[in-house]
C-alpha cells in the first residue's frame, strides 16, 4: 500500500495526497528534473510509475513478448476487453516485425498460427495483422538494427500506455493539464479578458475594463457630413470611412496607434454608405447610396473600376470579397438586379436573379469562401453553401438592418429594428439565437461587429449617441461608451489590436 494512501489535501479535503505526489513526480520527470523526481519518489515512497507498468516497460524494452502478454492480462480485467485486445494487437505486431526483420520467418508464422489464436484473435484479425505488417512503414526501412528496434519499442510503449486504465498510468503531463484547465476556467469567467499575454499563476486571474476599448484616444473630423460606415482593414493597418458627403476616406494606423488620413476617394455622386476591404488589403470597394460599386487601389487611392452604371439601374446595397481577393459579390436593392459575382476587372462570373431573389439588405461571405449569407427583404436570412448549393433559411420576426460575421466564420450577428442583436451559429445547430439588448435602434440603420480576442465581444452603435459593448457570455451590456452627440451608425473593432475600436456618427465625428 502506498504511503499516505488515505491522507487528503486542500481546504475542502478533495485531493488525495498520494495522487497529488504522483502527479508532481510525473511533472518533474517531464520537465527534465530527473534527480528531483527520483528524490521525491524515494522520500515519499510513492512511485510515479506503478509496479505493473514498470514491469511492462521493462519487458517491452527488452523484447520479452510472452511476459508482456502476461502483464497485460493481469492489468486488464477481462479477456474480452476491446482495449486489452488492441494493446495485445500492438504487441504482437511489434513482435512479428522484429522476427521478420531478423529473418526469423518461421517464428513469425508460429506466432500467427498458434499464439495469436490462443490470445482470442480470430482469423479476420490475424489476417489484418499480417496485412498491416507487410505494408507497414517499419518493414520498408530494411534490416533491423539495435537503434531502430529500441525506437520502435519506445513508440510501442507510448501507444500501449495510452490504452492502460487508471490508476496504473497517469495521463501525460497531467499537472500541466490540471493547471491549464483551472486557468482557462478563470479566463472563461472573466468578462473583460482580451489579451494574448500569458496568465500569471501567482494569483487568480481577473481583468479590468482597461483590457477593452473604453477611452477616446483620437477624434477624426475630416468628413463634412454624417459618417455612415467605418471598417478596419484585415491587417489592422488601415481604416476606411464612408460619408453622406459623397466621399470615402482611407486612414493609416501609425505605430503609436494614432490615425492619419491617407486618401480621400472622390468619385461617387451620392452619399457613400458601405465599404469593404479585400482580404489582402490592397483594394477597397465603396457603395454609393442607390448608386454603383467602385473599386479603389489602397496604396495609390486611384479608382480602378466602376461596376455597372446608374443609367442601367445597377444600384448596390452591399458587397463582400472572396478569400482570394480576385472575386467579389454585390447585392442590389433592386430585385431585378439580384446578386452578382464579379472579378476585379469587371467580368461577371455568376449571378443570382429572378423571383427567388428579392431586395438584398446586406450580405457577407464567410472567411473560408464556402458560404454566402444574405439578408433579404428585411426579415429573411439565407445561408448558401456555394459548392453544394445547400441553402438554409432563417426568418426573423423583426426587420434586419445589418449583418456581420465573426473572424473565425463560425457565427454571425444581425441588428434588428426591435433593439436587439441576434447571434446565430453558421453550422445551423441552434434552434434559437443568443440575444443581446440595451442599445437603442428604431429608425436608422445601425451596424454592429464582433471584436476582441477570439471575437469574444460584440460592439454596436446606437441612436442614443453611445457605443455598446457586450461579452458573448452576457446578454446585457458590459460597457456603454459616450463621446458622440448624435446617432452612432457603425462601429469596427481592429482585428489585430483587440483594444482598438472605431465608431462613426451623424455628428461627422469618428472616434
Amino acid at each position: 500500500m502506498e504511503n499516505g494512501l488515505w491522507e487528503l489535501l486542500g481546504s475542502k479535503g478533495l485531493l488525495k495526497k498520494h495522487e497529488f505526489i504522483r502527479v508532481l513526480v510525473q511533472c518533474l520527470y517531464s520537465l527534465g528534473f530527473k534527480k528531483s523526481a527520483s528524490c521525491l519518489e524515494h522520500e515519499s515512497n510513492i512511485l510515479y510509475k506503478s509496479a505493473d507498468f514498470g514491469l511492462l516497460e521493462k519487458q517491452v524494452l527488452s523484447g520479452n513478448w510472452d511476459s508482456c502478454v502476461a502483464v497485460l492480462d493481469r492489468i486488464f480485467d477481462s479477456s474480452s476487453d476491446d482495449t486489452r485486445n488492441t494493446a495485445l494487437y500492438l504487441v504482437l505486431k511489434q513482435c512479428l516485425v522484429e522476427y521478420l526483420k531478423q529473418g526469423d520467418v518461421s517464428l513469425a508464422l508460429n506466432v500467427l498460427r498458434k499464439q495469436a489464436p490462443l490470445l482470442g484473435m480470430g482469423k479476420d484479425k490475424i489476417h489484418r495483422l499480417a496485412c498491416d505488417i507487410v505494408y507497414s512503414k517499419e518493414m520498408e526501412s530494411g534490416e533491423a538494427d539495435s537503434f531502430l528496434v529500441q525506437d520502435l519499442r519506445k513508440h510501442l510503449l507510448v501507444e500501449v500506455e495510452k490504452l492502460i486504465p487508471l490508476p496504473i498510468v497517469i495521463p501525460e503531463r497531467r499537472l500541466e493539464h490540471l493547471v491549464e484547465s483551472a486557468v482557462l476556467h478563470q479566463i472563461d469567467t472573466c468578462l473583460y479578458h482580451n489579451s494574448w499575454d500569458a496568465v500569471s499563476l501567482y494569483k487568480d486571474h481577473c481583468c479590468g475594463r482597461d483590457q477593452i476599448p473604453s477611452e477616446t484616444i483620437q477624434i477624426l473630423m475630416a468628413h463634412k457630413n454624417e459618417v455612415w460606415f467605418v471598417q478596419f482593414s484585415n491587417s489592422g493597418k488601415y481604416l476606411a470611412t464612408a460619408s453622406s458627403d459623397c466621399t470615402a476616406m482611407i486612414w493609416k494606423i501609425l505605430d503609436d496607434n494614432k490615425v492619419e488620413l491617407k486618401h480621400t476617394l472622390e468619385s461617387h455622386q451620392n452619399p457613400v454608405s458601405f465599404v469593404s476591404w479585400s482580404p489582402d488589403d490592397t483594394k477597397l470597394l465603396t457603395c454609393g447610396n442607390a448608386e454603383v460599386l467602385k473599386l479603389w487601389d489602397v496604396e495609390t487611392g486611384v479608382l480602378r473600376h466602376t461596376f455597372g452604371n446608374n443609367n442601367t439601374g445597377s444600384t448596390v446595397s452591399s458587397c463582400a470579397w472572396f478569400p482570394d481577393s480576385t472575386r467579389l459579390v454585390c447585392g442590389s436593392s433592386d430585385p431585378e438586379r439580384g446578386i452578382v459575382m464579379w472579378d476585379t476587372d469587371g467580368n461577371e462570373i455568376k449571378a443570382w436573379r429572378g423571383t427567388r431573389i428579392p431586395k438584398v439588405v446586406d450580405l457577407a461571405v464567410t472567411p473560408d469562401g464556402e458560404s454566402m449569407i444574405t439578408v433579404f427583404s428585411d426579415k429573411e436570412i439565407r445561408i448558401l453553401h456555394l459548392e453544394t448549393k445547400v441553402e438554409r433559411v432563417i426568418s426573423e420576426e423583426q426587420a434586419i438592418t445589418s449583418l456581420s460575421v465573426s473572424g473565425d466564420g463560425k457565427f454571425f450577428i444581425v441588428n434588428l429594428s426591435s433593439q436587439e442583436i441576434h447571434l446565430w451559429d453558421l453550422a445551423g445547430e441552434w434552434n434559437q439565437p443568443l440575444k443581446f439588448s440595451g442599445h437603442r435602434q428604431s429608425k436608422y440603420v445601425i451596424r454592429s461587429c464582433f471584436g476582441g480576442l477570439d471575437s469574444s465581444f460584440i460592439a454596436s452603435g446606437s441612436e442614443d449617441s453611445q457605443v455598446y459593448l457586450w461579452n458573448l457570455k452576457n446578454a446585457k451590456p458590459l460597457e456603454v461608451l459616450s463621446g458622440h452627440s448624435m446617432t452612432v451608425n457603425c462601429v469596427s473593432w481592429n482585428p489585430r489590436n483587440p483594444r482598438m475600436l472605431a465608431s462613426a456618427s451623424d455628428n461627422q465625428k469618428m472616434q
